[in-house]
C-alpha cells in the first residue's frame, strides 16, 4: 500500500526536532510537500528533510492535488484561519494543540470542518504512547480504586522574546502551551468533564503572557485536580493520580523520549511497582493512527469534541485568573 502524501504548513523547529526523523519509519506516512512564505527557507527545509514538493505559500500546497493530508504545526493565531482553508480544499487537517485560541474558535473549526466533510484532529500526541494507554487501563480496571485527585507539574525555561511561546498576539504562554497538557490529561485520569475552576496566574511585564501559575479542577462529588506551569522555571514535567486504592505516577508524561521505555510507578497497597512499557515514538503513532482513520474512513482517534471540551477549560482559568474566583466551565 502507497504511503498518503503529507503537506506541512510551516518550516517549524517542532517538526524538525520532534516530527521529522520518527516519519522515517512510518509505513503510512510519505512527507512530500512544504510551503513557507519565504520560498527559500521551504526549500533549504526540503532538502534537509526530504521533501519533493516545496512552495511558497501555504495555498499553493493546499492546491496540490497530491497532498493526502495536512499538518499544521503553526502559532496559535494561525490554527482556525488556516484550518478553514485545508477545508476549503478538501484536506484532512491534523493541527497542533491547542486548536484554537479559545473554545469558539474550536466550535468554529470542527463545524467549519464537518460542513466540508473533512477531518480534523488536534495533535495531543502523548495519548498515542503506551505509557498513557497502560495508565488508563489500571485507572479503567480499579488498579488505585476510584481516582479522588490528580497532580500535573510542567514546566520549562524560555526568555527569549522573538519565540512565538512569548508572543501574546500570536496566542503565547503558559495556559495555552502546555496548560493544555496539564488539563487534558486530569480530564483523561478523571475520566469526566470539571464543573468549575480557579486559577492564578502571573505575567511577564515584557511579554504579556502568563509565565508562572496553578489551577484547581473541581469535577465534583471531592474530586479534584491540581496543576502547576512555568514558562521561566527549571524544566520538569510529573502527573500523578491517586485514588481509593493506591496511585500511579507518570515519569515523563508530555516530552516522552522515543528511544527509552516509558515508566509508569504504581503502588495499590500491596507492593510499589515500576513498569515499563515499549520503546516507541508517540509522533509517529499520532501520524499512523490519523493516517490509518483516513485510510479506513473511520473517525479520527481523538475526536475533535475532546478539544472543544478541553479549550472550555482553559478559558475558564483565563477568566478565573482575570476574576479571582472560581468560575464555571461553559459546557458546548
Amino acid at each position: 500500500m502507497e504511503r498518503l502524501r503529507l503537506g506541512v504548513l510551516g518550516t517549524s523547529g517542532h517538526y524538525e526536532l520532534r516530527v521529522a526523523t520518527p516519519l522515517k519509519s512510518s509505513s503510512l506516512v510519505e512527507p512530500y510537500a512544504i510551503a513557507s512564505r519565504n520560498k527559500e527557507k521551504a526549500q533549504a527545509f526540503a532538502k534537509k528533510w526530504d521533501f519533493s514538493a516545496v512552495y511558497g505559500s501555504y495555498e499553493e500546497l493546499l492546491a496540490d492535488p497530491k497532498v493526502d493530508f495536512v499538518y499544521a504545526p503553526l502559532p496559535n493565531h494561525l490554527h482556525l484561519p488556516n484550518i478553514k482553508k485545508a477545508a476549503d480544499a478538501g484536506k484532512p487537517i491534523l493541527c497542533e494543540k491547542p486548536l484554537g485560541l479559545n473554545a469558539k474558535e474550536a466550535v468554529e473549526a470542527t463545524e467549519y470542518c464537518e460542513k466540508k466533510g473533512v477531518p480534523l484532529m488536534e495533535g495531543f500526541m502523548y495519548r498515542f504512547h503506551p505509557q498513557w494507554r497502560r495508565a488508563k487501563e489500571l485507572v479503567k480496571c480499579g488498579e488505585i480504586g476510584t481516582v479522588r485527585t490528580t497532580s500535573g507539574l510542567f514546566s520549562y525555561d524560555l526568555k527569549d522574546g522573538g519565540n512565538i511561546r512569548n508572543i501574546a498576539a500570536a496566542g503565547g504562554g503558559a495556559i495555552l502551551d502546555i496548560g493544555c497538557y496539564t488539563v487534558s490529561s486530569a480530564r483523561l485520569l478523571m475520566g469526566a468533564e470539571p464543573e468549575r475552576v480557579i486559577g492564578t496566574f502571573i505575567w511577564d511585564p515584557v511579554f504579556k503572557t502568563d509565565i508562572l501559575g496553578s489551577a484547581i479542577l473541581d469535577f465534583g462529588g471531592g474530586r479534584t485536580s491540581t496543576f502547576s506551569l512555568g514558562t521561566q522555571v527549571y524544566p520538569y514535567q510529573r502527573v500523578t493520580a491517586i485514588g481509593t486504592g493506591g496511585y500511579l505516577s507518570i515519569k515523563v508524561p508530555f516530552n516522552m523520549f522515543g528511544d527509552v521505555p516509558g515508566e509508569i510507578t504504581v503502588n495499590n497497597g500491596v507492593e510499589e511497582r515500576l513498569i515499563k512499557t515499549e520503546i516507541v515514538d508517540q509522533y509517529r503513532l499520532e501520524f499512523d493512527a490519523f493516517a490509518q482513520s483516513i485510510i479506513n474512513k473511520t473517525g479520527v482517534p481523538t475526536p475533535v469534541c475532546d478539544a472543544i471540551a478541553n479549550m472550555a477549560v482553559l478559558d475558564a482559568l483565563l477568566a478565573s485568573a482575570k476574576s479571582g474566583v472560581w468560575e464555571k466551565v461553559i459546557k458546548y
